[in-house]
């Protein structure tokens, strides 16, 4: 007999914990006539369920299925961890693509664990990649220019909460009704706000509430195609720049 999923195990934990009976804890959630077959493995938890034990009793989604220590999320803001973890048949944690297309929908379903789970995942075996949860997010747009241009992917690593954050650093934002990617600062004098910085000059920094920021990735890596080779001109304006910049270094030997 295959041993109770983690998830059923204290789906159940919280109905004893908080006096339902599966009657009564199943008409509070809408699900039907009882939990019984949540409880025993029959049923997978949805994404709807999840979602309300967080709203209403702030049960730690990644706690729920097996993945945090911490049973209670905080909801003030502060805590902007991955709310869904995917894992492969040997139980490792895997890295999940998310595309220009599913970055669409991906804070509205950001804690909707079928959908989630719908979304391709790999596995990178360097240790750079070990010990922590990490998601990867296709870029769109010239924002960040020229450092990371359209259709790039950038892999980031989960951040648990904003307190933790570095300063001045690039992240993937998962706000309330979009994802991007920005250098985040943090504003002195200022808790619940931040400004988000892009690389282009063309595009003004933004300051977003902390209580709108769903996750926080930070950027360690990136994935491009189509390697251009430099170009005369630019060969040329890197040519210049160097001399400029050694007869600088000259003129302060003869001072």
């Amino acid at each position: 007999m295959d041993p109770l999923p983690i998830e059923a195990q204290r789906f159940k934990k919280v109905r004893e914990e908080l006096g339902f009976t599966q009657q009564a804890f199943a008409t509070h959630l809408g699900i039907g006539a009882t939990t019984a077959d949540i409880e025993r493995g029959k049923t997978k938890l949805s994404g709807k369920i999840v979602m309300q034990l967080l709203d209403e009793y702030q049960i730690n989604p990644l706690w729920l299925f097996g993945k945090s220590y911490t049973k209670k999320a905080d909801l003030s803001g502060g805590d902007v961890g991955p709310k869904v973890v995917t894992i492969d048949q040997d139980e490792q944690e895997t890295i999940l693509l998310v595309n220009q297309k599913a970055a669409a929908g991906y804070p509205h379903n950001v804690q909707d664990v079928e959908w989630v789970q719908s979304l391709p995942t790999f596995n990178f075996p360097l240790p750079e990649y070990r010990n922590a949860s990490y998601r990867g997010f296709q870029v769109e747009g010239d924002s960040m220019l020229p450092n990371i241009r359209p259709n790039d992917w950038v892999l980031g690593r989960a951040v648990d909460n904003l307190a933790t954050a570095s300063d001045s650093r690039i992240y993937i934002v998962v706000l309330q009704d979009s994802v991007l990617v920005k250098k985040l600062q943090k504003i002195p004098g200022s808790q619940d706000r931040v400004r988000l910085i892009s690389f282009n000059p063309e595009y003004l920094p933004i300051e977003v509430a902390v209580s709108d920021i769903q996750e926080l990735w930070q950027v360690n890596s990136r994935l491009t195609f189509g390697l251009e080779e430099p170009t005369e001109s630019n060969l040329l304006r890197q040519l210049q720049n160097s001399m400029n910049e050694l007869k600088g270094q000259i003129r302060d030997l003869q001072a």
